[in-house]
């Protein structure tokens, strides 16, 4: 060990115990602190509140990462968290179990705001709004880690250790504890869905379609396909794009990223039978169970493969009238916008999972001509950071 090494390690400030004032709330779950110059990103606390918090994670840089294990001036907005596992060690699947769910909502579109402010230079009032069926429950799809001991649960944040908890309050009433309850392969991961006909799936054990209804229709899925995991969200998007995307009789809709088009059904039944509708997407199971489910709509195509791969001869087909994209978390990224924007549909309606990914993606688009002409933002994911966007983009020539 050199002694510049040295010097770093006797630095750390890893498990230091911090007395701070907790400023604005920050994209990832956290509020900003600052100590002796630097930044302390602080899990369980709110603006406004001083607390002590242990340092969780010191990279030696600006910043270190804390969570609050004392609170010594509440915000009014602090509530008492549903599970037990929501505190400092615990579980990192929820973020704001401590906040009342109305504050979460209004912190999420303070991180929009600043989001859009800041990496596009937009300012804009920002709303997060309510889905039904309240802040616990919702979650009907989880993913569990199993330890070495076999049992499921799941991981601290930010680590690996598995979290042998015997309930989820996100997850609807009952899903979960006769899972827990089994022994699973350890170091593996187990998938457990609750569908539309009230039946639960446990990762591909009975290989029983999935039952998922949306707009109208139903889909039969394999296990494992995707499907938004708030069981409110898919209808809310296909009402939010029947309005927004207002697809011409006879036109041409693009749905990237379509998965096993929810949103495609929606395009569809605006164009009609003289239209046609492009559903792209990476996952063929996915592809396969869409054209399943749509098989009474043939004017609905289908692709597999990389979007920003499809575009160019989806482009020589003709232009579009509109586009839909719900992309992962990384947004769209100029490697699908600049093609997109080449082909000049007249507007593009953007459901992102990511504010920061879709900020970017604004100040992308701006440089091509289209103007953020409307936003809507859901609480798809109470008790944590995460929230659903809808923007709708409109051509400056259009």
């Amino acid at each position: 060990m050199t002694g510049a090494s040295a010097a770093v390690r006797a630095d750390s400030w890893l498990d230091r115990v911090l007395e701070v004032d907790v400023g604005a709330v920050a994209h990832g779950g956290h509020c900003v602190a600052r100590c002796d110059g630097r930044v302390v990103f602080v899990r369980y606390a709110l603006p406004g509140e001083r607390v002590r918090a242990v340092v969780t994670e010191d990279r030696h840089g600006s910043f270190c990462r804390a969570d609050a294990i004392a609170v010594l001036r509440p915000s009014p907005d602090r509530v008492e968290a549903p599970c037990e596992w929501a505190r400092a060690g615990g579980c990192g699947g929820c973020d704001f179990q401590h906040v009342d769910p109305a504050a979460q909502r209004a912190l999420k579109a303070a991180v929009l705001a600043e989001q859009l402010r800041r990496l596009a230079g937009v300012d804009r009032e920002v709303e997060v709004e309510e889905l039904p069926g309240g802040a616990l429950g919702w979650r009907h799809r989880v993913r569990l880690a199993v330890g070495s001991d076999g049992r499921a649960g799941l991981r601290a944040h930010r680590s690996h250790e598995v979290i042998p908890i015997a309930d989820c309050p996100l997850a609807p009433p009952g899903m979960l504890p006769p899972v827990l309850e089994r022994r699973f392969s350890p170091g593996s991961s187990v998938d457990v869905e609750r569908d539309a006909a009230g039946e639960t799936h446990v990762g591909d054990e009975r290989g029983e379609p999935v039952v998922r209804r949306a707009g109208g229709r139903e889909w039969s899925l394999p296990p494992g396909v995707f499907w938004q995991v708030h069981p409110a969200l898919a209808d809310t998007l296909c009402a939010v794009v029947a309005d927004w995307a207002d697809a011409p009789a006879g036109g041409r809709a693009w749905d990237l990223y379509g998965g096993v088009g929810v949103l495609a059904s929606v395009l569809a039944t605006a164009v009609g039978a003289e239209g046609e509708v492009t559903v792209v997407d990476t996952d063929r199971s996915a592809v396969d169970a869409g054209r399943d489910a749509l098989s009474d709509l043939p004017w609905v195509r289908w692709r597999t493969g990389r979007v920003e791969r499809v575009l160019g001869s989806l482009a020589a087909e003709g232009r579009p009238d509109v586009v839909v994209a719900d992309p992962p978390r990384r947004g769209l990224g100029r490697a699908v916008l600049d093609p997109l924007a080449d082909a000049r549909p007249s507007r593009l309606v953007y459901v992102a999972c990511d504010p920061a990914a879709l900020a970017r993606d604004v100040a992308l688009l701006a440089e091509r001509g289209y103007r953020l002409d409307r936003l809507r933002a859901f609480d798809a994911f109470p008790m944590t950071h995460h929230f659903e966007t809808v923007a709708l983009f409109a051509a400056a020539d259009g």
